[in-house]
């Protein structure tokens, strides 16, 4: 059953293949919503900053009855967060809204933020290695088992490679 499937991450995290997704899930309804999924056999549950519901999604998973260890919890910084004090300090936010010690995946949401989606002009590069810096230091303090990138083009994977010491986890 493709809920107690598997991928194996490149630093030999496993993750689910199938997860809830909760955007468009207000803070209000998120705890339900999430205990209701993990009922039904999910293990992955996904949110982000911008779905504004992580306290929502974090009473959810605190109160779900499954074993925090037994969950895989991803968040996105938001797509606005472009310099290496807003990352952490997003980091930090992210785990204190959850009320969580770790989370299992941290990415950066996108290359550059929604209101300026897929401008040629201004690509936001050392921006993005700033963010990452801030990514690895998360990882190598176990706030984040697996750290990553959503939405990125390949030159935006290519920036974050040439200038990573740890690569993302895909």
């Amino acid at each position: 059953m493709i809920l107690n499937e598997t991928y194996t991450l490149s630093n030999d995290v496993t993750i689910p293949k199938l997860g809830l997704g909760t955007w468009f899930i207000n803070n209000k309804d998120a705890a339900e919503a999430v205990r209701q999924a993990v009922r039904l056999g999910y293990r992955l549950i996904d949110t982000a900053q911008a779905y504004n519901n992580e306290a929502g999604v974090g009473e959810g998973i605190r109160t779900c009855g499954v074993p925090r260890e037994e969950l895989f919890i991803t968040s996105k910084i938001a797509a606005e967060a472009k310099s290496y004090a807003d990352a952490k300090k997003a980091i930090s936010d992210i785990l204190s809204k959850t009320g969580l010690d770790y989370l299992d995946l941290i990415i950066i949401h996108a290359p550059q933020p929604w209101k300026k989606w897929r401008n040629k002009t201004q690509r936001y590069f050392s921006e993005n290695v700033e963010v990452w810096h801030a990514l690895e230091e998360a990882y190598k303090a176990g706030k984040v088992r697996a750290i990553g990138v959503s939405n990125f083009l390949e030159d935006d994977l290519k920036n974050i490679l040439e200038h990573c010491e740890i690569k993302p986890m895909g």
